[in-house]
Order: C-alpha cells, then sequence, then structure tokens
C-alpha cells in the first residue's frame, strides 16, 4: 500500500494523506515514510466566503485555534475514549498515539491555510448542480409527476419504465436542473414502482432528483437507490410533529436535502407572518433536534391560486412574496422554493405563461433559489408585451381601481416596469380589475408559439417551409404526402423546401438563429428529402433533382473536418449533390475524384497556418494540370483570411477562387457560381446553335468560348466587390533597434535572472484515469458555446443570451459531461515532463538530465519579432552563456480516440445537431485538460501562487508563465512536433503525428511550458 500511495502522491499531487478505520500503527508509519520528502499539492488561491483547513485537514479558524496546526491534536481521539470495553480503549490508545508520532514525524511547514470553496449543492451520480444559481433559478422539472402530469401518470400506468426516462431526459433538454419524482397514484404500491424508476433515473438521467411522496416508505425506498444528494418532498406540521420525525431522520441518515411546506396544524399558512413562523418551527425542529444544517433546508412559502376571484386569495401571491424574503432573514443559509404554477390555476394556458414568468421573475428578485416549473414555458419579460406584464403584476400585487395614483407594475427595484417610459400602459378606471383585465386580454389565446392546431390550419406547402424553419420533422411525412396530391417532389424541394432553407439562411447571416438550430432545420430537410427521394425516382427525376456537385476536402496533412462537415450538410440540404472526401487529403486524391464524380466546384478547407501554403501549392498544381479554368475552388478555414485568398490566391490562379467564411456564404458564392456558369453554358450553346444554322449572333459580354472567363464576369458582378487591401511594408529604418546579447545578436529586454524552480523530477510520466469531474470545471463556456457550438449572440442583449444559453445551451453540456462520465465517450490522459533547457540566441535547446549544458538532446528555432520587443521564445529561458540550466516543461493531452468516432456516427446517421455537439466538446474538454495539466506544471514547479482566483483569470493567461503550441504565432513551424515526440513519447496515450505533423486523434493539444513571469502570447512577425 505504501507504494501506491508514493506513486500516486508524486504522479497526481495531493493536500492530505490519511486511513480509514482500518488503518493499523504499522500502515501509518509506512504511508508517511512513502511521501516524505514529496512536494504537497500547492494551495488554492483565496476566496471570500471559503472554508479554510488546516494542514491536517481541520477546520480552523484563528480566533479559536492558535496552536501550530502541525501539531498533533489530541482532541480527536476523545470519541475514542469514550467506548466501553478495555479493548476499545487500548485500541483507542494506540491509534491515537501512532497518530501523533506520525504526525511528528513530518517537518512542520508553516504555511497558508489551504482554502476549499464550498457552496451548497444537490448532486446525481454524476454532477453536482448548486442550490444557488448565477442570475437564475435551480429550475426543478414538474412533469415526472403522477398527480401532474398525464403523460408521465399513462406512462406510470403502462408501466413504460423506459418511456419514463425519455421524458427524464426531454426535462434535462428543456433546462431543468433538478427532477421532481413523484409516483403516487390511487390503487398503486409506490414502493416498487419507485424503486423501478429511480434505478433507471439513478444511471440514466444526468439530473438529481426530488422524492415527492406522502409516504415515508416510498420516500426512504427511493434514498436507499440514490448516489449524490437527492430532496425529500416534503415535511410540514399538519400534524404536528408526527411526519417531521418521520422524515428528518431519513434526511439526516442519507445526507438529503428537506422542502418544508409552510403547512401547521390550522392549515396552509395564509399570511407572511403565519408562513414565517411555521418555517422557523421545523428550522429549530431540523436543527436542534436531528442536527441538520440551515443549508439542509428548502423553504416552500407555498401560494393559492389567484385565478378563482375569491376575495380572501386576492393578496396571497403578495404575502408569499414578502414570506420569501423574511424567512431567508429568520432562518440564514436557508434556500426557498415555489411551485409557480399553482399561482395561475383555472386560467387559460396563454394567461397562466404569462402570469407564471412574471411572478417568478418577482418571487426571484425577493430571493426565491429554486422553482418548480416547466422551463420552457416559462418567459422572460423582455418577450412578453409589456401591457401583459402591467396587467399580471397588478393582479400579483392586488392592485384594483385607480386609488388616485397612476398603477403601473414595480420591478425589483421599485422603479416603473413596463417599457421603462413611465406611462401607464394599462387604461385604469375605477372599475379596474386586474384579473378581469388579464382574462380579457388573453380569451381564446393560446400559449406563445404555434400549437400542432395551428400549425395544421396552415396551407401544406406554407406548413411544409414552417416545419424546415422550426426544425420540426414530427409529423413532416404526412405533409409531404398531403403536398405530393397536388405537387411533383422536385417542385416541393425546389419552391418550399428549400424556401424555408433560404429563411434559415437569412435567420443565421442576421444573427437571429444560432448554429444547433439551422443544423436542426438541416436535420429536417434531410428527412424530407429521404421521404421524397422514392417519388423522384418513379417520376424519373433523379438526375434533375440536383443544383450541382460539389468536391468537398480537407487539404493534406490537416485533420480538422467540422467545418467542412457544416457546409457540407448546408449544401446538401440546399440542393446540392457534395462528395465529401473527408481528411488529409492531397491534391491528387482531390482532382481525381472531381474527375471522377464529374463536379462542378471543388471545395478546400483547413485549420492551421501550413494549411494555407497547401491550398496555394494545391492551385498552382491545378494550374500546372490545366484544369483551372474547369474547377472553380471555394476556400475556407480559421486560418484563412479574405484578402490571403483575394488578393494573393486570386493573382496566382488561372481560374475562380472565392474566400468563404462560413457555410452560408459557401453556399451564396456556389450559388452565384452555378448560377454564371449556367448562363455562360446556354449563351455558348446559343452560339454553337447559331453558327451551324449560318447566323450571326451576337455573343454575351465574356463568354468568348471560355466559359470560365463567363463565370468570372457574372460571379463578380453578382457578389459584393472587395476592397483590395495593400499589405503594409516595414523598413529596417522605421524598426525599433533591438538590444544585443553577448554575441551581438538581436535580443529582447526580457530579464535573464529569473530563479530557477525545481521539477519534481526529470524525463516524462504518462498520467492515465483522470476524472472527467476534474477537467470539467476548466472547460471555457464561452469558448464552447459560441466558438464551437455557434450560439454567437447576435443582436440579442446580454440577458436575452444569458436566457437563451440557460435554455438551449447548458442543458446540453450538462448532457454531455454525464455521458462521459457513464459512457466514457472521452478518455482524459496526459504525458507530460521537464528538462534542462537554455536560450541561445534564437534557439531553445534541450539538455540531457543526466549531462546538462554538455549533452543536447533537441534544438528548437524560434522566429523573432522584428519590431516593438523583438520577442521570441528563446529569451524567456536563461540564457545558455550564463552556464546555468533553466528548466521546460512539456505536455502531450488528449481526449482520446472515441469521441472522434462518436462523432463520425453522428454525422453518418445524419444527427447534424448532435454531430456539432460532440465534436465541440471534444475539442473544448481536451482545452479544459490542458489548462488543467498546465495549472499541475505550475504547482509542481512552485510557481501557481501567481494564478489569478478564478478560472476566467487562467483562460486570460492570469497566471505566470505561458505555454506555447505549434502551429501558432510564436512558434509557427509544426515539424517542430516531431522534436517534443522525442522529449515526450505521446503513443503512451495512443496519440500519433500525421505526415504533416498534426497529432491525432483531433481532440488532442500539445504545448512546451515556459516559467518565466514575462512570457505571455506574442506574434513573431
Amino acid at each position: 500500500m505504501a507504494e501506491a500511495q508514493h506513486e500516486f502522491v508524486s504522479e497526481l499531487g495531493v493536500s492530505i494523506v490519511g486511513g480509514c478505520c482500518g488503518t493499523t500503527p504499522a500502515h501509518l508509519a509506512a504511508v508517511v515514510e512513502a511521501v516524505r520528502g514529496l512536494r504537497p499539492r500547492a494551495r488554492a488561491v483565496d476566496r471570500p466566503g471559503a472554508v479554510r483547513l488546516g494542514v491536517a485537514g481541520r477546520l480552523t479558524d484563528p480566533a479559536h485555534r492558535p496552536d501550530n496546526p502541525a501539531e498533533p491534536d489530541t482532541t480527536d481521539t476523545d470519541t475514542d475514549a469514550q467506548t466501553d470495553t478495555d479493548a476499545q480503549t487500548d485500541t483507542a490508545t494506540a491509534t491515537a498515539t501512532a497518530t501523533a508520532t506520525a504526525t511528528a514525524a513530518v517537518p512542520a511547514r508553516h504555511r497558508d491555510p489551504i482554502v476549499v470553496e464550498w457552496r451548497p449543492a444537490l448532486a446525481s451520480l454524476y454532477a453536482a448542480v448548486p442550490i444557488e444559481q448565477e442570475n437564475a433559478f435551480l429550475a426543478i422539472g414538474e412533469r415526472a409527476n403522477a398527480n401532474g402530469s398525464k403523460a408521465f401518470r399513462e406512462l406510470l400506468l403502462a408501466e413504460d419504465w423506459d418511456g419514463t426516462v425519455q421524458l427524464a431526459r426531454s426535462q434535462t433538454r428543456e433546462g431543468a436542473h433538478v427532477l421532481d419524482l413523484c409516483v403516487d397514484y390511487v390503487g398503486r404500491d409506490g414502493v416498487p414502482d419507485v424503486m423501478r424508476i429511480v434505478d433507471r433515473y439513478a444511471t440514466q438521467s444526468t439530473l438529481p432528483l426530488v422524492i415527492d411522496s406522502t409516504e415515508p416508505e416510498v420516500i426512504e425506498a427511493a434514498l436507499t437507490r440514490l448516489g449524490g444528494r437527492a430532496v425529500i418532498n416534503s415535511v410540514n406540521l399538519e400534524d404536528g410533529r408526527v411526519k417531521a420525525d418521520r422524515l428528518l431522520p431519513l434526511a439526516k441518515r442519507y445526507g438529503a436535502a428537506v422542502i418544508v411546506l409552510a403547512i401547521d396544524e390550522e392549515g396552509q399558512a395564509r399570511t407572511a407572518d403565519w408562513k414565517v413562523e411555521v418555517c422557523e418551527r421545523v428550522a429549530r425542529v431540523a436543527i436542534d433536534d436531528y442536527g441538520l444544517e440551515a443549508h439542509d433546508l428548502i423553504f416552500d412559502c407555498l401560494t393559492f391560486p389567484l385565478g378563482s376571484g375569491q376575495e380572501d386569495l386576492r393578496r396571497d401571491a403578495l404575502e408569499t412574496l414578502e414570506a420569501i424574503e423574511r424567512v431567508k432573514q429568520v432562518v440564514p443559509g436557508c434556500a426557498t422554493t415555489l411551485g409557480v404554477s399553482n399561482v395561475s390555476f383555472g386560467l387559460s394556458a396563454a394567461a397562466r405563461q404569462v402570469l407564471n414568468s412574471v411572478f417568478l421573475k418577482e418571487a426571484m428578485d425577493r430571493g426565491l433559489d429554486s422553482a418548480i416549473v416547466h422551463p420552457g414555458k416559462i418567459l422572460p419579460l423582455h418577450r412578453i408585451p409589456d401591457e401583459h406584464v402591467a396587467v399580471a403584476s397588478d393582479l400579483i400585487h392586488d392592485r384594483r381601481g385607480t386609488a388616485g395614483t397612476p398603477l403601473a407594475p414595480v420591478g425589483s427595484d421599485g422603479s416603473d416596469g413596463g417599457n421603462g417610459s413611465g406611462d401607464d400602459p394599462v387604461p385604469r378606471g375605477p372599475d379596474y380589475d386586474p384579473l378581469h383585465e388579464l382574462m380579457r386580454l388573453f380569451e381564446g389565446e393560446r400559449e406563445a408559439g404555434a400549437t400542432a392546431e395551428e400549425l395544421a390550419a396552415l396551407p401544406v406547402e406554407e406548413r411544409l417551409e414552417r416545419r424546415i424553419v422550426d426544425g420540426d420533422k414530427d409529423g413532416i411525412g404526412d405533409d409531404l404526402d398531403e403536398a405530393l396530391a397536388a405537387h411533383g417532389p422536385l417542385e416541393i424541394i425546389n419552391r418550399f423546401l428549400l424556401a424555408g432553407m433560404a429563411t434559415v439562411g437569412e435567420l443565421f447571416a442576421s444573427g437571429q438563429m444560432q448554429l444547433p438550430f439551422v443544423l436542426q432545420s438541416a436535420e429536417t430537410m434531410k428527412t424530407a428529402v429521404a421521404h421524397l427521394e422514392p417519388h423522384i425516382e418513379a417520376a424519373g427525376g433523379g438526375a434533375s433533382s440536383t443544383k450541382g456537385r460539389v468536391l468537398l476536402a480537407t487539404v493534406k496533412g490537416d485533420v480538422h473536418d467540422i467545418g467542412k462537415n457544416l457546409v457540407d450538410i448546408i449544401l446538401r440540404n440546399n440542393g446540392y449533390d457534395v462528395v465529401n472526401l473527408g481528411i488529409k487529403q492531397a491534391i491528387d486524391t482531390i482532382i481525381d475524384a472531381a474527375e471522377e464524380h464529374d463536379c462542378d466546384v471543388i471545395g478546400m478547407s483547413g485549420l492551421l497556418v501550413k494549411s494555407t501554403v497547401i491550398m496555394k501549392e494545391n492551385l498552382e498544381e491545378l494550374n500546372h494540370r490545366g484544369l483551372a479554368t474547369r474547377y472553380p475552388v471555394l476556400l475556407g478555414g480559421a486560418a484563412l483570411t479574405r484578402g490571403y485568398v483575394e488578393d494573393d490566391l486570386r493573382a496566382i490562379y488561372e481560374g475562380e477562387v472565392f474566400y468563404c467564411k462560413d457555410a452560408f456564404e459557401g453556399l451564396r458564392v456556389l450559388d452565384a457560381v452555378m448560377a454564371a456558369r449556367r448562363e455562360a453554358a446556354e449563351a455558348a450553346e446559343a452560339a454553337e446553335v447559331a453558327a451551324l444554322e449560318g447566323q450571326d449572333v451576337e455573343v454575351a459580354a465574356g463568354v468568348d468560348g471560355d466559359v470560365a472567363a463567363g463565370t468570372r464576369v457574372a460571379v463578380r458582378t453578382g457578389l459584393a466587390e472587395r476592397r483590395h487591401r495593400r499589405k503594409p511594408t516595414v523598413t529596417r529604418a522605421a524598426m525599433d533597434a533591438p538590444a544585443r546579447d553577448a554575441l551581438g545578436r538581436p535580443r529582447s529586454a526580457v530579464a535573464t535572472d529569473i530563479e530557477v524552480p525545481t521539477p519534481p523530477f526529470w524525463g516524462q510520466r504518462t498520467v492515465r484515469g483522470i476524472p472527467v469531474g476534474e477537467v470539467a470545471p476548466l472547460l471555457n463556456e464561452v469558448a464552447l458555446f459560441r466558438n464551437q457550438w455557434g450560439f454567437t449572440p447576435g443582436s440579442r442583449s446580454p440577458e436575452e443570451n444569458r436566457e437563451l444559453l440557460d435554455r438551449q445551451a447548458r442543458p446540453v453540456l450538462r448532457e454531455w459531461l454525464a455521458r462521459a462520465q457513464a459512457e466514457k465517450v472521452v478518455t482524459p490522459e496526459v504525458v507530460y515532463g521537464y528538462y534542462p533547457a537554455n536560450g541561445d540566441g534564437d534557439d531553445l535547446v534541450v539538455w540531457d538530465p543526466d549531462a546538462p549544458l554538455e549533452r543536447e538532446l533537441v534544438r528548437f528555432s524560434f522566429p523573432r519579432q522584428t519590431t516593438g520587443r523583438f520577442l521570441c521564445i528563446a529569451d524567456f529561458l536563461r540564457p545558455i552563456e550564463q552556464g546555468v540550466a533553466d528548466v521546460l516543461g512539456l505536455q502531450v493531452v488528449t481526449m482520446g480516440r472515441r469521441i472522434s468516432d462518436v462523432a463520425a456516427a453522428l454525422f453518418a446517421e445524419d444527427r447534424y445537431q448532435d454531430y456539432l455537439f460532440a465534436h465541440g466538446f471534444g475539442v473544448e474538454m481536451a482545452e479544459a485538460l490542458a489548462e488543467l495539466w498546465h495549472r499541475r506544471i505550475r504547482e509542481e514547479l512552485g510557481v501557481a501562487g501567481d494564478d489569478g482566483p478564478t478560472v476566467q483569470d487562467w483562460f486570460r493567461q492570469g497566471y505566470r508563465g505561458s505555454r506555447y503550441s505549434f502551429g501558432y504565432a510564436a512558434c509557427p513551424d509544426l515539424e517542430d512536433q516531431a522534436k517534443l515526440f522525442r522529449l515526450v513519447d505521446p503513443r503512451a496515450i495512443d496519440v500519433e503525428l500525421t505526415d504533416e505533423f498534426m497529432l491525432h486523434p483531433e481532440q488532442s493539444t500539445s504545448a512546451i511550458v515556459i516559467h518565466h513571469p514575462e512570457a505571455k502570447y506574442f506574434n513573431a512577425r
């Protein structure tokens, strides 16, 4: 065991090593000896409100624990001394003595306390969910309830257990953080029902559960089968302490939180004073009698419906709002919840949606932490007309009549609500009643958004277009069959379905539709075309059903294909045939495939700077083979710029070459190219016919027998004119004067006397089995949601964008994190190491650890800035002439091959949206692992004390030093990857180099790590 402890501590770094009740004095002594001298994990940065642990892991408070935390604390053995038998006493004494001896053997280190940030949370097997959500509420999904959901009740009665799982997953997608589960139903035994469902929810759903039952046996049966931290729903004082005395011990035993209802022996509390009094009574019982903490309690202050019009209920919602605010003052640290939809019971669906949304917002302003709601039925107030918000607010606050003042809705800050103009949006008089006004406003209306009935009422042509825009596949087959009675299959595609895709493109271009929903529309288009294909073949129209054929390929040496595949999806679902060759395609293969499939256009993609050079070489090869006039070329990729394509590449290519920023620009360019080619071909054909008939015909301008020339004229006319940019030139005289090293070579003014840290080992190490839960907190959500998944803000306000991400993006992220843990779709692994190294002019020299400054292993040559600070990566290591070796860190991280396989399978199944999510998740998890391991290297080198307090700071390089990856501006030569592979061998984690020195699998990154405080990202040009 001791050897295993040594390996574990030295590899991963820990703060505390301990044992359990079975650990003997001999075990303790062996473990202490095994870890003696190893560097502990660096302390975390202080954060307000954090819990402090001493070196021994005990809670510390300077006011109560002035003793040296390295000294043994014999008070920890007092409980052992209370045992009754001599044997137990002897064991406790021996253990205490061994503990004291072992602790004394560890050299006292005077370090600041370690900081552990803790927030009350609920948890499933897969993830913890903080009760207090940032800028939001904890959404408790309400649809897995046999009493409140007809769909769930029918699944329960049919014993369709897998169906209940699908219903749970649908709530996850809709934005629920926690699921309320209630199986209570007359005539059924709840215990076996809850056991069957909980067994499935525990492993197949990612969300924590609220166990909602009137039967303690049902609640306990569920708790025994759940990992993580659940919630008991609920405790009240309706029968005095009977229910509390039965359920609070279960909460203590199973570590559950408890929802407390404001009900006592007299019934449901109605006034704020009454509600607070009941909550305080239960809190005293839970905390004083059963040892629960305030943060274990979630108070539901309850509310009655406002829709009945009963006079004695008119102020009930207002009393509830006041109680929510006060109970958090009376029981500090507690949380609050509310069954929001109760307030609107009895009203129409549309009125309920508005009233629920306004009431929830006002409750959150008063401090509400969570709500039992259907998240998909809550609207942000900016999406509700001012008049509707005003009337709902008046109803909540019981504002009737004129009362002598304008009665506008009141916001959380006491200001007028509505549109903010100060005008009263609702005309009021002495007889004004907000309940009657709300019912009048929504008389005959449904919820926001089209219902199935509304969709069915549309003409089938509009219905099909609407389905494409909405990405709604359900029932599209029936609509297509109906349309076929009046239209041919190609007409349906070209007039109605493609019209829908055109609208999608316009919405995407204007920022009103996000990429995931574009792909959802594309999936619907794919489904529709597949349904029509047999009819196209029967009509003999297969050959004419395409607008053109395009070959797509990622260029030689580049393994990135997400952008190319998105172009494939958009083009296919806008009427084009696509030949997708995949990644790492040489120009010979591209040309052969283009000729074999009789393609009209070639599209090439690449992510890396090196790929732009390959594209230039490919264009030159097309010139050399005389194919430039035959194939217009579309180019795209992150490293490309419009100026490079339109200035540099257009100058060398003898045909047409276009820059495409994204898939929809590619579609627009392709439409223009193909329209011009058809026009030119038709004109040439007309000229040929006229010549055969001996007629004198004026040939269209630009068509002089060269179809490509006509294409050039038409495309350039059809596209917006681009401004040609002149590249700035820098003369030597205009440069700043660089510093010089001892040999007269240019050098920056970077400090050369930084103390060299001592690494924990020399050479390389491999680390496997890294938990996904350690990587996930360092995942950059901005990069994932915006760059990978395409949830761009567009024209939305920050508040609207947050609402979109909470509703659409974060539930998807939670689902993929759960899959990552349950299905092992990612396998985080690392190979990393340390080597002595020095700067030698523009070179970075890496030495053999056994012979530093004598035996050279590898030499990297890096570019130097020609102006500004004249930086070069080599400057950040001690110069070789000092005769002191510096230390260089290296790392290669990977998420493994499976995530790439999963993404490829989704693409092959035409599940485009899921494909985008899978690919982006894998890429950003690899980046998160790189961030995690860079942090580990800083800890091991002892320089992590300069780290910023938040992960967001780390994303902005808020730490000492930097990590540099090959292929980027400071070290652009990808071939240097081969040198890195000679120092740390990533084959141990199944990572390899392609012929063009790219990492495979794609969800992998490599870097050299510099500890110098001045090392940051820069452009070496």
